[in-house]
């Protein structure tokens, strides 16, 4: 009986032990987050873009930054509680709510990287307020890391994605000049091909005389479920219900600031 008291004197105290390393491990976190939601509680937009990472902060100015928090009710922040938390080498999470002045809960996730030693908010994600047809479309400000990918948004999301894309490539089409599609398209994306190099890459399809505007008003169908790889890279296929000839694309996107951003573009019409 001794030695079973003790077995479970050392279990105590391991477990002690690990929640009081999860704890340190974990502080820098929250202390970031402390630190951005009292910059937004003040609505100071441009300390509180100092608490984010630096790709955040290339993709998500100072009134993007506060169109999103007053969207999802955090500019009422009054305080935050953290139910869940982790760390995976410079990549952290911290899960749990944020009530407002209103007395309202919100529920949220961000998600962190270390930055010189420094833990920095490289995605936030909010799930959408109100009746979905599916589950909740996630609002998101980003990060494609392994450990810490945001969920996959809801088909009716996929499909907005999608549809966006689409009109967006569409327009460019049709000024027969990738210039604009390109200011829509991700950071990354945008730094491995200049307008030049994105026209030469759609060539051919530039010089078809398409005009895919006319798809504007048709919904798209999804061709099964999206999937997401392990470098947060998020993959959408589907096509358009026309006749004669059927309009198939596929769509990659990575988070970057607040939103979804195109990563990868491929149509066919058959």
């Amino acid at each position: 009986m001794k030695k079973f008291f003790k077995i479970l004197a050392i279990v105590a105290v391991v477990i002690v032990v690990i929640l009081g390393i999860v704890s340190y491990a974990t502080s820098g976190m929250k202390t970031t987050a402390d630190d951005f939601f009292g910059a937004v509680k003040q609505q100071d937009m441009t300390k509180a873009r100092s608490y984010l990472s630096e790709e955040f902060k290339a993709s998500t100015n100072e009134a993007a930054l506060k169109e999103f928090l007053s969207r999802s009710a955090l500019l009422n922040f009054k305080e935050a509680s953290w139910s869940e938390r982790s760390v995976n080498g410079d990549r952290g999470e911290l899960n749990g709510s944020i009530t407002t002045e209103t007395g309202g809960h919100i529920p949220i996730k961000l998600i962190f990287v270390k930055e010189k030693e420094t833990w920095k908010i490289y995605g936030l994600q909010k799930p959408t307020a109100g009746l979905q047809s599916s589950e909740p479309v996630q609002q998101t400000a980003s990060t494609p890391s392994p450990s810490s990918t945001p969920s996959i948004p809801n088909n009716e999301e996929q499909i907005a994605l999608a549809r966006q894309s689409m009109h967006d490539f569409a327009i460019s089409l049709k000024n027969k000049d990738m210039e604009y599609f390109r200011t829509t398209i991700s950071k990354i994306w945008q730094s491995q091909y200049s307008t030049a190099q994105l026209n030469e890459a759609f060539g051919k399809v530039l010089q078809a005389n398409l005009d895919l505007t006319v798809v504007d008003p048709i919904k798209p169908v999804l061709d099964g479920d999206a999937k997401m790889n392990e470098n947060g890279v998020l993959t959408i296929k589907g096509h358009y219900p026309t006749k004669p000839s059927k309009l198939s694309f596929e769509c990659n996107y990575v988070y970057e600031g607040i939103a979804w951003k195109l990563s990868g573009f491929y149509f066919h019409i058959k």
